[in-house]
C-alpha cells in the first residue's frame, strides 16, 4: 500500500523513512474504518445539526423535555452496547455486528419521514438510530485495537477520530446545501442522509477486514466470563472514571442553544456551530493522538476536560461576539479531540483479547448511561435555576470529576516513580513476534500506563518511530 515497499535507486533520507514507519503503524484497516465513520458522520450530522433548533424553537419543547430527548439520543440504548460487544466477542464476527448497527442507523433516517412533528415518534426514531450506534461502536473500536500495535493505539484512534470529524464537519454544510436547493424541505435532508449512510455500509462490507485473534475455535465467551471484567481493578477504575466524566458532560445541543441565545444568532447559521466544533476536532485529533503516545494518554485526556471546563464558564463569561464563538467552539473541539479516541486507547491495553469488545462496550455503556442522567439533570437545572447558573454548576461538576479521575487512574507504586521521570534509552534486541503486538489475555495492565510504563516493570522502550522529535506531521 505504501511507496516505502517499492525499492528505489535513490536512497531515502533517514528522517523520511522514520516518518513512513510511524505512519505505517496505522494500518489500512484503521483507514477503512475511518472512511466508514467519515461517511456515516456526514449522514448523521445532516440530521443532528438542526435537531436541537427544530425541537426547541420549532416544536417549543422545554429545556427539560429537550434534555430527555437529548439523553435518549446518546444514553437510552446504552445497554445495547454491551449486547453488541458480547455478541461480537462470542461469535468473533465484529464486522458483522458493526455492519448491522450501521445498517439500522441508515434505515432510521428514512423513518424520520414518517415521524413528522410527533415528538414521541421522533423519540422512537432517535432511539432506533442510537441503537445502531450502540451496536456498532464497541466492535468497531475493538477492530481498531486489534489492527494496531499497543504503542500506536493513541495514534490510530487519533487518525480514526480525525477522519470521523471530517464527516461531522461536512454534515451540517451538506444539510444547509440540501435545504437551500430543496426550499427548506427537511424531508429532502432525511432522504439524502439515508443515501449517504447506505454508502457507508457498502464501504464497510467491501473494504474492512475482521481480524481474528489466535484463540481456540471452541473457546466461546460466556456471560459469567464477561461478568468477571469488573473484578479486575484496572478495568473497574476505568469504568468508574468513565461514568464520572460522562455524568459531568452536558449535551452538545445545550451548548449550541446557549450560544445561539446569548449571541442571538439567526437560525440559518445555527448548524454551523456544530461544524465549528468539528473543525477544531479535525485539526487537533491526530496531533493529540501522537502526543498521547509520547507523554501518556491520561494527561491528554484530563487536559481535554480542563478545556471543557473553560468552555462551560465562557458561555456566560466576559467574552462576547465573534471572540466568544471562536474560543468556545475551539475549546469544545479540543475537548473532543483529547478525550474521544483517548479513552478507548486507554482501555485497549487493559482488556484481555477474548473480552476486548465486551470490555470496551462496558466502558461505553457506563459513560452513556451517565450522559443520559446528565442531560436530564442539566435540563432540569436550566429550567429551575436559569442557564447561567446551570452552566456554572456543570463546570464545577467537571472539576470534581477530573479530580476523582486523577485519584482513580494515576500511576501507582513503582510505576509511578518510573513514569515521573523520562524513559531510559531503548535497549537493542531481537524483534518481537507478531503476536506480541497485543497484550496477553490474562495479563491486563493499569489504564494509567497505556502507552507508558508498565506497572510490573520499567517503562516500555519505544522504537525510533515513536521517539522522533517534534515534527507535527511525523506521526501521520
Amino acid at each position: 500500500m505504501y511507496l516505502s515497499t517499492v525499492t528505489s535507486p535513490t536512497a531515502t533520507p533517514p528522517a523520511q523513512r522514520s516518518g513512513r514507519r510511524r505512519f505505517a503503524k496505522v494500518g489500512a484497516n484503521v483507514f477503512a474504518l475511518g472512511t466508514v465513520s467519515l461517511i456515516t458522520d456526514v449522514s448523521s450530522e445532516m440530521v443532528t445539526a438542526v435537531l436541537p433548533l427544530y425541537l426547541v424553537l420549532g416544536l417549543q419543547l422545554s429545556p427539560l423535555a429537550y434534555g430527555m430527548i437529548d439523553g435518549v439520543y446518546t444514553g437510552a440504548t446504552a445497554l445495547l452496547r454491551l449486547v453488541g460487544g458480547y455478541v461480537a466477542d462470542r461469535t468473533r464476527r465484529r464486522k458483522t455486528v458493526a455492519g448491522f448497527g450501521y445498517a439500522l442507523s441508515a434505515v432510521a433516517k428514512l423513518a424520520l419521514l414518517a415521524a413528522g412533528r410527533s415528538v414521541p415518534a421522533i423519540g422512537l426514531v432517535i432511539a432506533a438510530d442510537r441503537t445502531g450506534k450502540g451496536l456498532r461502536a464497541a466492535p468497531r473500536d475493538a477492530m481498531i485495537t486489534l489492527s494496531t500495535p499497543p504503542e500506536a493505539l493513541g495514534r490510530a484512534f487519533g487518525v480514526h477520530r480525525a477522519m470521523d470529524s471530517v464527516g461531522a464537519f461536512l454534515g451540517p454544510l451538506v444539510a444547509l446545501g440540501v435545504l437551500a436547493l430543496a426550499a427548506n424541505s427537511f424531508d429532502a435532508v432525511f432522504v439524502v442522509s439515508f443515501c449517504v449512510a447506505a454508502l457507508g455500509v457498502m464501504v464497510l462490507v467491501l473494504f474492512v477486514r475482521d481480524r481474528r485473534e489466535a484463540v481456540p475455535a471452541t473457546a466461546k465467551v460466556s456471560v459469567r466470563e464477561a461478568a468477571t471484567l469488573l473484578r479486575d481493578a484496572p478495568v473497574r477504575r476505568l469504568v468508574l472514571a468513565a461514568c464520572l466524566l460522562g455524568l459531568a458532560t452536558i449535551g452538545d445541543g445545550f451548548v449550541y442553544l446557549l450560544l445561539q441565545r446569548r449571541e442571538e444568532l439567526s437560525t440559518v447559521w445555527f448548524p454551523l456551530l456544530a461544524a465549528g466544533t468539528s473543525l477544531g476536532y479535525l485539526l487537533l485529533a491526530a496531533p493529540l493522538g501522537v502526543l498521547a503516545d509520547r507523554i501518556g494518554r491520561l494527561p491528554v485526556m484530563l487536559g481535554g476536560y480542563v478545556a471543557l471546563t473553560a468552555a462551560y464558564l465562557l458561555l456566560f463569561g466576559p467574552l462576547g461576539g465573534t471572540a466568544l464563538l471562536v474560543v468556545t467552539l475551539g475549546l469544545y473541539g479540543l475537548f473532543y479531540a483529547a478525550t474521544d479516541g483517548i479513552l478507548m486507547a486507554l482501555a485497549g491495553p487493559v482488556l484481555p483479547d477474548r473480552l476486548r469488545t465486551t470490555g470496551i462496550a462496558l466502558i461505553q455503556t457506563g459513560q452513556a448511561l451517565a450522559y443520559l442522567l446528565s442531560s436530564v439533570l442539566f435540563g432540569l437545572a436550566w429550567q429551575t435555576w436559569g442557564p447561567a447558573t446551570a452552566s456554572r454548576v456543570a463546570a464545577l461538576a467537571v472539576v470534581v470529576a477530573v479530580a476523582v479521575t486523577v485519584l482513580l487512574l494515576a500511576p501507582r507504586g513503582r510505576a509511578s516513580a518510573a513514569s515521573a521521570g523520562s524513559a531510559p534509552p531503548a535497549v537493542p534486541g531481537p524483534a518481537a513476534p507478531a503476536d506480541a503486538a497485543h497484550p496477553e489475555p490474562d495479563a491486563p495492565t493499569d489504564p494509567a500506563h497505556a502507552g507508558g510504563a508498565r506497572p510490573d516493570g520499567p517503562p516500555r522502550s519505544r522504537t525510533s518511530a515513536d521517539s522522533a522529535a517534534g515534527d507535527p506531521e511525523a506521526g501521520r
